[in-house]
């Protein structure tokens, strides 16, 4: 049965306690197992549980600042194992569960136990600043002198960078420069925010061994990366061979991976990223002087982190414009800003989804006479007008255009906003057509009067995103369109009608009287068609 101890941290002391009891109280009285006379603790803050199965568990006692398990805070008794870091204030208590009976292993713990650095990166944003403690004072100061002018210029390099290229090639010369013992570094970045990390650049120290890094990603230690970045610890080990928590992990075992490094980018209270470094050979240093080595590591990121937040913000912004510009060739510019907000877009597209929709198909009456008489210049001259003020009244009712098919407008709402009232917006829209377009021809603004057919359909139908990898249309597609398109060849010139369905929707039917029953190409069913002039 494992035997419990905790190895307390606090600034740069470090002490181990053997849990002695099943019960192990820790807080600010002389009463408690472990007495911590610090602020933040409590007086009666945690304690340690060892259930009949011999499971050890940690529970908080109703403190004040309350209790954390790897930077979670725990409300129930939460089971413990071994290199877990218990957070208590600012006091951390690294897990070490230890088997009498394997004195062999416990040997390896204790060695893999002085090898491994695990700390929370609020330690570590100051400490590289500081002095190390060695040495007369005046010594030190001139020595943290030093680190703050070259975190300045370091600052300076990353200010000026701005692609993800950039801001790597900063850190890699800062990396490489200062700390000796790395052979490879890499930046992975949470691209899309959705917890993912994704191997953005990769450096060696060795040109020979550069090639394929980004491309092969299989020699980072994705263990060490999601635990940083979910928990916002710094990690560094000086022999992963030697440290239980990595037996198993096969990409440490199979790559020969010795060292590593890694610490969160952390700008404020939002992870972005980690830094990772790894040596194949074990490192005497880190084994003395880790800690300062990752103290500086995770002062770099820190600066780092604030570079990839302005990159990340830059990309967001340009693939919002890219969507917008896209968008606003269909949808109102309140439909575009809601798509952007929501973040509908996956991948960059919208993907088809089946809902309730009115379709409306505008036609010219008497096109084809139209492009005998016009040339081609001038005809298209006629539609652009004609289209841009049409769109207007589709867009004023929050609908979308799903094409223009040669001289007619296809145009559809309830999508990809639902909009329970789609077919009085589709209604609305012809009528105002029908009236725009009648002030146009009175004012005599288009080359040529002009007249509308206009059919509005309500019913089920699929819209997304539909095409190739190098096309893609944002379309309707079903019966519904088809019976909409079909009503559309029967309606009277300068008037507008509606099918059965989209009239038992409509809130307003003033108007609108039975045209009758009509069997169309490819419908198994008459339709009742309703008509209305309206002027």
């Amino acid at each position: 049965m494992a035997e419990l101890k905790l190895r307390l941290q606090q600034g740069n002391t470090q002490r181990t306690v053997t849990v002695n009891r099943d019960e192990f109280t820790l807080g600010r009285l002389p009463e408690c197992d472990l007495t911590l006379p610090f602020e933040g603790i409590s007086r009666y803050h945690a304690r340690f549980v060892k259930t009949p199965s011999g499971v050890w568990t940690i529970e908080d006692m109703g403190s004040k600042n309350g209790t954390r398990l790897n930077e979670s805070s725990i409300s129930s008794p939460q089971k413990v194992n071994h290199g877990d870091v218990i957070w208590i204030g600012d006091i951390s208590l690294w897990v070490l569960l230890v088997d009498p009976s394997q004195p062999n292993k416990s040997n390896l713990q204790s060695q893999a136990n002085g090898l491994t650095i695990l700390r929370n990166v609020k330690d570590l944003q100051q400490q590289w600043i500081q002095a190390n403690g060695r040495g007369e004072e005046s010594g030190n100061k001139e020595k943290a002198i030093a680190r703050l002018k070259d975190l300045v210029e370091i600052a300076k390099g990353l200010s000026a960078a701005e692609s993800i290229e950039a801001i790597f090639s900063k850190v890699q010369d800062v990396v490489f420069r200062y700390l000796k013992s790395i052979d490879r570094l890499a930046l992975l970045i949470d691209v899309s925010s959705s917890g993912k990390l994704e191997l953005l650049n990769a450096a060696a120290r060795n040109v020979s061994q550069q090639q394929n890094l980004v491309g092969d990603g299989s020699w980072i230690s994705r263990t060490i990366c999601q635990k940083v970045f979910e928990e916002k610890v710094a990690v560094q080990t000086a022999d992963t061979q030697m440290d239980e928590r990595f037996q198993g992990q096969k990409s440490i075992l199979d790559k020969g991976i010795r060292s590593a490094m890694a610490v969160p980018l952390w700008d404020e209270n939002k992870v972005v990223g980690v830094l990772y470094a790894d040596a194949h050979h074990s490192s005497d240093h880190w084994s003395e002087e880790g800690e300062e080595d990752l103290s500086f590591f995770s002062a770099l990121a820190n600066l780092v982190a604030s570079s990839v937040q302005r990159w990340l913000l830059a990309q967001k912004l340009r693939s919002e414009a890219m969507i917008r510009q896209r968008l606003e060739r269909y949808h109102s510019p309140a439909v575009v800003q809601q798509l952007i907000a929501v973040g509908s877009m996956a991948e960059g597209r919208l993907p088809p989804a089946e809902g309730e929709i009115s379709i409306l198909f505008a036609d010219i009456v008497g096109f084809t006479a139209l492009s005998e008489r016009l040339s081609p210049v001038q005809l298209a001259e006629l539609l652009n007008g004609l289209f841009e003020e049409m769109l207007q009244e589709v867009f004023a009712v929050g609908g979308t255009l799903d094409k223009y098919i040669g001289d007619c407008i296809m145009a559809f709402f309830g999508a990809p906003e639902p909009q329970p009232d789609h077919a009085d917006r589709a209604f609305v829209a012809a009528r105002g057509m029908l009236t725009r377009l009648e002030r146009l021809n009175t004012n005599r603004v288009l080359r040529e009067p002009l007249q509308l057919r206009i059919a509005v359909n309500s019913g089920k139908a699929v819209v997304g995103d539909v095409g190739s990898s190098q096309r893609v249309d944002y379309t309707a597609l079903g019966a519904t369109i088809n019976l909409a398109s079909r009503m559309e060849a029967i309606c009277p010139p300068g008037e507008c009608v509606v099918s059965e369905a989209t009239y038992q929707m409509l809130g307003q039917k003033q108007g609108l009287v039975v045209m009758g029953e009509y069997q169309f190409k490819g419908i198994h069913r008459p339709v009742r068609v309703y008509q209305t002039k309206l002027q």
